[in-house]
């Protein structure tokens, strides 16, 4: 069984501003208690491409394992490791990000994929985000019946966690804007 779910969201802000904030996001230490889950991010490469312009960047994200206290008690851990890739076209102005679990891949595997482009209605103001998430519980013996209360546990917590995710983007969107107007937040 797989618990898959798609949302989008507006920013009224324009796309260079919110693909920044998304760089900045996990860096601020103001958020990290909005994203307690996130434990650490490394960057693991960057390479910009010269003949296209596009920028591709893998990192390594740390963070809480999903699921419920007594899942995490079953499989013996805490973390989850995962590869997030992104590649950022800034001459058509569109930035994409697939984050993928590279541990407890037995248990679960999860997989992310957000896109940031300029809003059609106001492609120069406004940014449109939209986010899909898989989430598949791999059957324990012992727990092959709660596989899908799980999924629906671990899906809720993500969509949780994605509303925190928009708050600090939206957080570190009014603070660029201030600063681009020379003004303290």
């Amino acid at each position: 069984m797989v618990r898959a779910y798609s949302q989008e969201h507006t920013y009224k802000h324009p796309w260079e501003r919110v693909t920044a904030a998304s760089w900045r996001k996990f860096a601020d230490p103001e958020n990290k208690r909005t994203l307690s889950h996130i434990l650490e991010v490394d960057t693991l490469s960057h390479k910009l491409e010269p003949s296209s312009g596009k920028l591709y960047t893998t990192r390594a994200i740390t963070i809480h394992a999903p699921g419920p206290w007594f899942l995490r008690k079953i499989i013996g851990q805490d973390m989850c490791h995962c590869v997030e890739s992104t590649m950022v076209d800034a001459q058509s102005r569109s930035m994409q990000l697939a984050t993928r679990n590279i541990s407890l891949q037995k248990f679960i595997e999860v997989e992310e994929k957000i896109r940031y482009d300029p809003h059609p209605d106001n492609p120069n103001g406004w940014t449109i985000c939209k986010q899909e998430t898989s989430i598949r519980i791999k059957p324990l013996s012992a727990l092959a019946s709660m596989a899908e209360k799980i999924e629906q546990k671990c899906a809720e917590k993500f969509q949780h966690n994605s509303a925190k995710g928009r708050e600090v983007m939206e957080r570190i969107c009014k603070y660029l804007e201030a600063e681009s107007r020379g003004m303290s937040v």
